[in-house]
């Protein structure tokens, strides 16, 4: 992709950062529902957590450039709806000119480190709804890390309350990605059984004075059509690094997408930074799944 402008974008970025308010506002929107009903969604929030880890390499998202090339290369194909990331990531995408007729997701909290001791104090560090609507932004996320014995989570609850509060009042769509977690050798680990995610959704559907907005983004777990029994709200699924054979991970995403309910994935990490290094060919994998025609 060497047709990126990235001297334009530090230009830009010393020179005349004021340029990101109207390059918003003159985004081309899209509806967020549209054609067969279904999202595909690219995330790149991960580095701003302090995880640049791909693949057993433990810096593979610190080259920037790379990962902007990876995106654009993403956001090329029309089955891509959308992308999700943190200030820094969105704004370099708008002033690279790739958000036109995307649905765009703001990351709400990064504090929780990876790695850090207070990683369960989950603080909200990234986009406010207030300023999701400032640059005319399309969805919000946040992660819910729920540790029954660690004090830090009830903060991060009382806080991801408030911006699904937040976020019904501004009429913008909110995705919440709980998780059951603990420590295990000083290290966060999210419990992926069938129960423990359907008590995560139990506790996430709750939070805030209105689920209006309310959106989910849930692991594919054994049993999924036990979890989705759980929730009216809609879901996108979470393309988690596959395990073992790529194939088999593939085919679980695809029957879980047939779920009631299931209104499609967001994929990250193991789509951006394949094993064999073809982005364009892991995204369409992945999306010609979410929409197949």
């Amino acid at each position: 992709m060497t047709n990126l402008d990235f001297a334009g974008l530090r230009e830009t970025r010393a020179a005349n950062p004021g340029r990101l308010s109207s390059v918003y506002a003159a985004r081309r929107q899209r509806p967020l529902i549209q054609g067969d009903g279904r999202l595909f969604i690219v995330a790149a929030d991960h580095p701003a957590r302090g995880a640049l880890a791909v693949n057993g390499n433990e810096t593979a998202m610190a080259d920037r450039y790379v990962l902007l090339e990876r995106l654009a290369i993403a956001l090329e194909n029309p089955k891509v709806d959308g992308v999700l990331g943190t200030p820094d990531i969105i704004d370099d995408l708008a002033l690279l000119g790739l958000l036109d007729d995307k649905i765009v997701v703001g990351s709400m909290n990064r504090g929780g480190i990876r790695g850090a001791s207070f990683e369960m104090d989950d603080r909200y560090t990234g986009y406010d709804i207030e300023s999701i609507v400032r640059d005319r932004l399309d969805f919000a996320k946040n992660l819910v890390r729920i540790n029954h014995e660690d004090a830090g989570t009830l903060e991060t609850l009382e806080a991801t309350a408030f911006a699904v509060s937040d976020a019904a009042a501004a009429g913008i769509p909110i995705m919440l990605e709980p998780f059951i977690s603990k420590w295990v050798n000083n290290k966060i680990v999210n419990d992926l059984s069938t129960d423990a995610v359907i008590l995560s959704v139990a506790i996430a559907a709750g939070l805030g004075n209105s689920s209006a907005q309310s959106w989910l983004k849930l692991p594919v777990v054994p049993e999924m059509e036990r979890v989705m029994a759980s929730t009216t709200l809609p879901t996108l699924l979470l393309g988690g690094d596959p395990v073992g054979d790529a194939d088999e991970t593939f085919s679980t995403w695809e029957n879980a997408l047939n779920l009631p309910g299931v209104r499609g994935l967001v994929v990250g990490r193991s789509m951006l930074y394949p094993h064999d290094g073809d982005v364009a060919g892991a995204i369409a994998t992945a999306a010609g799944m979410v929409h197949p025609n």
